[in-house]
């Protein structure tokens, strides 16, 4: 047995808590979704098909390529850890009150003060509020939420299968979600481009493969890694490629931006080298407890800055507006003069560096004051009897799903 392999299988015992590498890659890719947003929603892409890519606006791209991956590897760790839990009815329901506490909250605050843009105040953005999970506030929560449903099934099949037939299970659901639509040069009916729910049971089911059999080409040294960058980097290659075809024909340019579609294969298999880095990787110590601590608040941090109250505010907060103000320039002058000025390189990193922090530092304090708040809300609602057989009514649905579990052998 390899010395990875003997490591995979002693995190495999280990309460997920303690896995303090996946837990790191959990914070990273929400990092990787702020720059994503950043960049996004801060107008800091420029359209590819446009005829000049000025030195930044070309890192632009490069740094959404090598964050593209961030939707994908969250859910990768998701379905690592969910493929061998139970069904808890309890954290559909927290869950379900976390999603809802933002979207009322962080909305209404946003739409009251005057600072939420490019969103009407109507009757369909107050819906949305209230029904965040029906109304695809958050489409990732939506199709989490879903996935996460469904886990009685899932959990239950992946558990059942056997080595073989889980791989053929996999190779079905990459064949007919992600790589017919990687290779096939028209736009498919059914392509969703990764927002939903069926694209994660995919990943649902690479993550369980993953828990219970490993890949051995992962567990040499710096493939994992080796995956990843060199998967992000075909994915930027490929979008170059593509655009260059556009502007060379004028065709393809539905399909310019496909290879940065989360179900496209190669920000699956980057995802999946990443994820396959982390694996490998050995955190412990303070560092290993101060990961831990604020890992579980990083759904907290894409909820807030993703609100629709402040879905289109926040970048110019930070800047992004500062960054589109440009002179006058002609092209051929251009890889002399933006480089210093106006929207340069240097100028985007420090703003990128800037927003990834700041978002990040206080998503977590705020969705750490949440959790104090909910702590002691619940403590006060416990003196009610109501509310305290309802706790336990909940609670009693686990056990259910547990002793399943534990009958069935999970």
């Amino acid at each position: 047995m390899s010395e990875n392999r003997a490591v995979n299988q002693q995190n495999t015992l280990q309460s997920p808590a303690r896995q303090a590498n996946l837990e790191l890659l959990r914070c990273v890719a929400m990092m990787m979704v702020i720059v994503l947003h950043y960049l996004g929603k801060g107008n800091l892409l420029t359209s590819l098909s446009e005829k000049w890519l000025y030195p930044a606006e070309s890192i632009a791209w490069l740094l959404e390529s090598f964050c593209i991956v961030a939707v994908n590897v969250y859910m990768f760790i998701s379905g690592y850890f969910l493929c061998t839990s139970s069904f808890k009815p309890s954290r559909l329901l927290q869950l379900w009150l976390q999603v809802w506490m933002y979207s009322v909250a962080v909305g209404l605050l946003g739409a009251l003060t005057g600072v939420m843009e490019e969103t009407a105040f109507d009757t369909h953005f107050l819906l949305t509020l209230i029904f965040p999970v029906a109304m695809n506030h958050y489409w990732f929560m939506t199709a989490y939420i879903f996935l996460y449903i469904l886990l009685p099934f899932l959990g239950m099949a992946v558990q059942r299968m056997t080595k073989r037939q889980l791989q053929i299970a996999a190779l079905l659901l990459l064949i007919v979600f992600s790589l017919q639509k990687s290779i096939l040069p028209v736009r498919l009916e059914t392509d969703k481009l990764g927002y939903d729910c069926l694209w994660y049971v995919c990943v649902f089911v690479a993550a369980a493969y993953v828990r219970r059999f490993g890949i051995p080409f992962l567990e040499k040294r710096g493939r994992g890694i080796a995956l990843y960058a060199g998967g992000c980097l075909l994915i930027f290659c490929g979008t170059m490629i593509l655009r260059e075809v556009y502007l060379r024909t004028g065709r393809l340019e539905r399909m310019i931006q496909m290879c940065m579609e989360y179900n496209h294969i190669l920000p699956f298999l980057a995802a999946m080298g990443l994820f396959g880095a982390f694996l490998r990787l050995k955190i412990s110590g303070k560092l290993a407890l101060f990961v831990c601590k604020i890992a579980p608040y990083t759904l907290g941090v894409y909820l807030l800055h993703e609100n629709l109250g402040l879905r289109y505010t926040w970048q110019n907060w930070l800047g992004a507006d500062k960054l589109l103000e440009r002179l006058p320039i002609y092209p051929y002058m251009s890889a002399l003069i933006r480089w210093g000025v106006g929207y340069s390189v240097s100028g985007l990193l420090l703003h990128v560096t800037l927003a990834v922090v700041c978002v990040f530092v206080v998503g977590i304090l705020v969705d750490m004051l949440r959790a104090f708040l909910v702590r002691g809300l619940d403590r006060i609602l416990s003196v009610l009897p109501p509310y305290r057989r309802l706790r336990q009514w909940v609670l009693g649905l686990d056990e259910c799903f547990r002793e399943r579990s534990a009958q069935t052998g999970n």
